[in-house]
């Protein structure tokens, strides 16, 4: 069996990051032609584009501000312009803070973590969603997280914009359904990315000792589920968020 993605536009927010650029590659890698978003490293998102174009595939790189509807709503003149309508939205951007108590977090953290991973969503999908709607079929994938299931201390703000999206994401399934477009979640774990390998930090007992397979799972790994998730594969599945978490989270 071969996941075959020719023909098929994908748009990935947040490309440039450590997790981002691998669903790129792994998307192109099955024939997707592919939207590389950036904010800031152009530099990246450009060398993503050669990547993809050495391959066969048509890539073209566009910066925005995923929490602003201005910017997203450019966004989607552009990539129309360029590629097309997309048929994959991989909402994958996300903005990180230092983890602190609820006392001691900025207020102003709690609204900038709920506009990157709640708003996002909710802009992409009022930019996109109706042209996916036209064409009866589509894949809207968001990148949520194992903390959304714990709520640990000391990660409130996070935990709390996650769990806003894992809300938002339900009902959009079910009024996404109707329409032929697919909504769904991946929940990764503490994933080991390039700059791990690089860093030398692959391994990390005290955390791997909780996990069932008792490791951290590969950004691939995580790639490969949204891949799943943006196939043919996963026709009959909406509604879901996905543990890629070795079953560190179990939902």
């Amino acid at each position: 069996m071969e996941i075959n993605l020719k023909g098929k536009i994908a748009l990935v927010t947040g490309a440039t990051g450590q997790l981002g650029r691998v669903m790129v590659r792994t998307l192109a890698s099955c024939g997707a032609d592919v939207v590389v978003h950036y904010h800031n490293n152009k530099s990246m998102a450009d060398s993503l584009v050669g990547e993809i174009t050495a391959i066969g595939s048509r890539a073209v790189a566009v910066q925005a501000d995923i929490t602003d509807a201005a910017s997203v709503n450019q966004m989607r003149d552009t990539i129309k312009s360029a590629l097309g309508e997309p048929d994959i939205i991989v909402n994958n951007a996300m903005i990180q803070f230092v983890w602190t108590s609820v006392i001691e977090q900025d207020i102003a953290d709690f609204q900038r973590q709920f506009d990157a991973c709640v708003m996002q969503s909710v802009l992409t999908a009022k930019a996109f969603l109706p042209a996916m709607y036209a064409k009866g079929s589509g894949r809207f994938i968001g990148i949520n997280t194992e903390c959304s299931a714990q709520c640990n201390a000391n990660a409130s703000a996070y935990s709390l914009a996650k769990r806003g999206m894992d809300g938002l994401y339900r009902a959009l399934a079910k009024e996404a359904g109707p329409n032929g477009v697919n909504v769904n979640q991946v929940a990764p774990g503490w994933t080991i990315s390039d700059k791990d390998r690089e860093e030398h930090t692959e391994v990390v007992p005290a955390y791997s000792a909780n996990v069932p397979l008792r490791r951290r799972g590969t950004d691939q790994e995580i790639a490969n589920v949204v891949l799943f998730l943006a196939s043919e594969l996963s026709s009959f599945i909406t509604g879901v968020c996905i543990p890629v978490s070795g079953g560190n989270v179990m939902v």
